[in-house]
């Protein structure tokens, strides 16, 4: 222990004497520790986002799609939108009368253009039936929710999202107000409180305007719809509520025209893609360790060079090869120990900050990895400098110029 100290401490000494040089060495480890582990807190904020927008849709949730959306492991290109089954009304019917399920909601979904006296945005209508609300987990802030009696009576009322009655009716109650849809309008008698969404690539669901579907004939001619959510009973109802859903759709369809997916199915798939492209940003942040390891071992090697005759010295009195090799092996692991230091706190302050906006995450096992990394970094580029320096023989060490 005594030992370790030792060299730990002279170690330090030759850092003191050369601040700004050991600084610039262990920048390159702290760039390249910090990239990696940034892009680790955003992959685990990427999954914690995508599980927190599936909690915001409801539990016990069942997906209906045409096509097969899902093979191989992953989804499949234009699995849902080409060919496949065309939901209708009857099929809606048949999926009530399966006992496993509470609520069944068909759904026509497109993206219109929404205005009010002239000013316009761009929305998502998504016509179904009342159940829309219970299985689509939709709250209402102000208002009510339309009811069956609407559907029936093809009622043009809807429930808008809070993000445009923000842009179209700030500070005004927006109920029984008109919102044009289209060439349509409809008398506001809802607002949805907010689910968030909109990010990477995902719809804005605090800009969806739910309407009847009886009341969308002008939007959807055919009375089609491109997907059918449904509500099971209990969680444990949802293995045999999906045998009992394909059951159903294959006395009318083909086994290939349509998919039964539950969340976690969905969920498993988007936190694989993910996790992949996670994968790849952290190896090509791992080039900069590299950068930044081969930086150290010729910030060392010029160390040896440097202090040859203090090495033949400390060889005359004494030293051996491992007192020699242990001082400059532990002056690299140092180094790169000060980098890794250095880029998890910088990485925790950002962390955060934006954490305001994104839940980006650090865990104990990135902060290990992270002090891993940079000690292997340190053993790796230190070792070659280290055996150069214990291999000087003392004659040569004492008279190098």
């Amino acid at each position: 222990m005594t030992y370790l100290i030792f060299i730990i401490k002279s170690s330090l000494d030759d850092f003191r004497r050369n601040k700004i040089r050991t600084a610039l060495t262990s920048l390159g480890i702290l760039i390249g520790i910090l990239s990696v582990v940034l892009l680790i807190a955003v992959g685990l904020g990427l999954k914690n986002y995508i599980q927190g927008q599936f909690d915001s849709l409801g539990t016990n949730q069942i997906i209906i799609f045409p096509g097969k959306v899902l093979q191989g492991g992953g989804f499949r290109p234009g699995g849902g939108s080409l060919g496949g089954a065309k939901f209708d009304l009857r099929d809606e019917a048949s999926l009530k009368k399966i006992k496993q399920l509470s609520h069944v909601a068909p759904a026509f979904i497109k993206t219109v253009e929404v205005s009010v006296r002239g000013k316009s945005e761009l929305g998502d209508l998504f016509a179904s039936n009342e159940d829309v609300f219970t299985v689509y987990s939709v709250k209402i802030s102000h208002g009510r929710a339309w009811t069956d009696s609407d559907l029936r009576k093809r009622a043009k009322v809807a429930v808008v999202g809070p993000s445009l009655v923000e842009k179209f009716y700030p500070q005004v109650n927006p109920i029984g107000k008109i919102i044009k849809v289209e060439d349509s309008q409809f008398k506001i008698v809802g607002v949805a409180e907010s689910k968030g969404g909109g990010g990477f690539g995902g719809p804005d669901l605090d800009s969806f305007i739910y309407i009847p579907h009886t009341a969308a004939l002008s939007f959807n001619p055919d009375k089609t719809f491109i997907a059918i959510y449904a509500k099971a009973k209990t969680e444990d109802d949802i293995p045999l509520a999906k045998m009992n859903i394909e059951r159903v759709l294959t006395e009318k369809y083909d086994e290939g025209d349509f998919s039964v997916l539950e969340q976690s199915d969905i969920l498993n798939v988007v936190t694989q893609i993910f996790s992949v492209l996670n994968s790849v940003l952290v190896a090509i942040g791992a080039i900069s360790l590299i950068v930044g390891g081969i930086g150290i071992m010729n910030i060392m090697y010029v160390s040896v060079v440097e202090r040859t005759r203090e090495i033949g010295i400390r060889r005359a009195v004494g030293a051996t090869k491992r007192d020699i090799m242990a001082q400059f092996l532990a002056e690299s692991i140092l180094l790169s120990l000060t980098g890794g230091i250095g880029a998890i706190i910088i990485a925790t302050l950002l962390i955060l900050l934006v954490r305001q906006v994104f839940p980006a995450s650090l865990d104990l096992l990135t902060i290990i990895i992270a002090f891993g990394v940079s000690s292997f970094i340190g053993i790796v580029f230190g070792i070659f400098p280290a055996r150069k320096a214990a291999n000087l023989t003392p004659v040569d060490a004492i008279r190098y110029e």
